[in-house]
């Protein structure tokens, strides 16, 4: 089984994966460009009952652009962001690939919210794209 572990910035909030993600996206939402400080941010699409968190984190309540609500859990000392709840996909959250403690082995398959991507945004392999989300 796989087991992944990661955590925001301080420390303070770790977490355990077991389990392989269901996908593993680039984001290019303005909301995704926001909460990471940069172009895009690398998500990967997770069994909510196969995550484990300690420590503690706050969360923000947010529209995004397609309209679904999402609750974004990020710590509450250091502010690293770690991942979003869907209201729309029970059971699922969106783990952010930079905080784990390796993600060497993280390889996106698909690249959503391309309408909002930067220009001289490109990747060496080829991505499925979508224009909005999937």
């Amino acid at each position: 089984m796989t087991e992944l572990k990661g955590g925001c910035l301080c420390g303070r909030v770790r977490y355990t994966l077991q389990g392989a993600p269901l996908a593993t996206t680039v984001c290019h939402c303005t909301h995704c460009q926001k909460i990471s400080g940069s172009a895009f941010s690398i998500n990967l699409v997770v069994q909510k009952d196969q995550m484990t968190f300690e420590g503690h984190m706050a969360s923000y309540r947010d529209t995004a652009e397609s309209g679904n609500i999402l609750h974004r859990r990020f710590c509450s000392n250091c502010g690293s962001s770690l991942a979003s709840e869907p209201e729309a996909r029970p059971g699922v959250l969106v783990l952010k690939a930079g905080t784990l403690d390796d993600y060497s082995t993280v390889k996106p398959t698909a690249q959503i919210w391309t309408r909002s991507a930067e220009p001289w945004v490109r990747f060496a392999e080829p991505l499925e794209s979508f224009e909005k989300g999937r």
